[in-house]
């Protein structure tokens, strides 16, 4: 399983990317906006995250009719080859993810909670599909069971092109290790859920122990 990084914050992105982790970025107006941002810097703000991570960047559309939807788009795509648009599923959005798959321009259909959005997702053209599972916990739904029953139906069928499956909105470590068993294949997660999949408690154990034992050696 890949991952992204769902932030707009440069300093957390180019941390992920040292470790050699980082497969991806996806982010939105609301990550922009904690971020300070401002709508004449929207832009140039994305292609310095294209510029940290040469991995698919998601940057979200904001029109709700599909003519705005595919002008956002083709502004976004041409800011840096490795650009995704985000697009939500609804009508409008199915049928400019329709006109952009055929003109080149990979889509990441986000807001996605069933399987029939899921399918009509990627019958669309859809090169990624993101199911949000914290949104379901928040509801007391199970989020991760939306999710694998989405997986298990989209490998059901060839839609004559690559689909990926993005388990979104992750809030734990849970989240992560249940949607990789079910065969997601990326997870997008916040910058302090990414730093908390690489601790245990074991192995800060183990590196006390080891440091331990390294003192008793240069001190022998």
């Amino acid at each position: 399983m890949k991952f992204f990084l769902d932030t707009a914050n440069l300093r957390d992105i180019e941390e992920a990317a040292s470790w050699g982790v980082l497969a991806g970025v996806t982010t939105n107006p609301t990550l922009y906006a904690r971020e300070g941002g401002r709508l004449a810097e929207f832009h140039g703000h994305i292609q310095r995250i294209c510029d940290i991570c040469d991995g698919p960047v998601s940057a979200e559309t904001v029109s709700l009719d599909r003519d705005g939807i595919i002008l956002e788009a083709e502004e976004l795509h041409a800011l840096a080859p490795n650009v995704v648009v985000k697009v939500p599923v609804m009508p409008e959005g199915l049928a400019a993810t329709k006109v952009l798959a055929d003109r080149g321009i990979d889509v990441n259909m986000t807001l996605c909670f069933t399987v029939p959005q899921a399918l009509m997702a990627a019958r669309a053209g859809a090169r990624y599909v993101s199911p949000f599972i914290g949104r379901f916990d928040d509801i007391s739904e199970d989020g991760l069971e939306h999710l694998g029953n989405m997986i298990v139906a989209l490998n059901n069928y060839d839609f004559g092109h690559p689909i990926e499956v993005i388990a979104a909105s992750v809030r734990h470590n849970q989240h992560v290790v249940a949607a990789a068993l079910m065969g997601a294949d990326i997870a997008t997660v916040p910058f302090g859920v990414l730093e908390k999949l690489v601790k245990h408690p074991l192995t800060d154990r183990g590196l006390e122990s080891f440091l331990a034992d390294w003192e008793k050696v240069k001190n022998a």
